[in-house]
């Protein structure tokens, strides 16, 4: 019975091992970084192509108005968790598409994930927040993998 369930399963087994780990690595940055490259657009607005914001300096009021009124982080001034959180999600989401710094980036949403779960949306853990940040840990520890300008710039995976 268990060689001929293992005869089955063996040419499917050979054919998901195949699967290039350049693959999955991409596939692990294009996720995350949609996840917080959508977050970010709904907190700035201004210099926009193609229907994406990109003056990450001109921060939306009413993203102003959830970190005072919505959101309490301790230990930090609302200002500038308004605008930590804001530059974080812009410039680590784009250095993890980039695959630049793409530890160090995947480090910082990791604590924004953490700031967001533990301060924001206590309950999304299960629902949304653990799958973030098992793309996170991947990356921390894998880094940007072959296709990516930390290869390029660092010889770095």
């Amino acid at each position: 019975m268990r060689r001929t369930i293992s005869r089955i399963l063996s040419p499917i087994d050979r054919l998901i091992a195949s699967i290039p780990d350049f693959f999955v690595n991409i596939a692990m940055r294009l996720v995350i970084f949609k996840v917080f490259w959508t977050s970010v657009q709904t907190k700035i607005t201004g210099a926009s192509f193609a229907e994406q914001h990109f003056a990450f300096w001109n921060i939306t009021e009413n993203t102003f108005l959830k970190f005072y009124f919505d959101y309490s982080i301790p230990f930090v001034p609302t200002t500038l968790a308004a605008y930590m959180v804001t530059f974080g999600e812009f410039f680590f989401a784009l250095m993890i598409l980039f695959g630049l710094f793409t530890r160090l980036a995947a480090l910082g949403l990791f604590v924004i994930t953490m700031v967001i779960q533990f301060y924001i949306y206590p309950d999304a853990w299960w629902t949304t927040h653990a799958f973030w940040a098992v793309i996170l840990l991947y990356l921390m520890r894998f880094g940007g993998g072959i296709i990516s300008l930390d290869r390029i710039l660092f010889n770095k995976r």
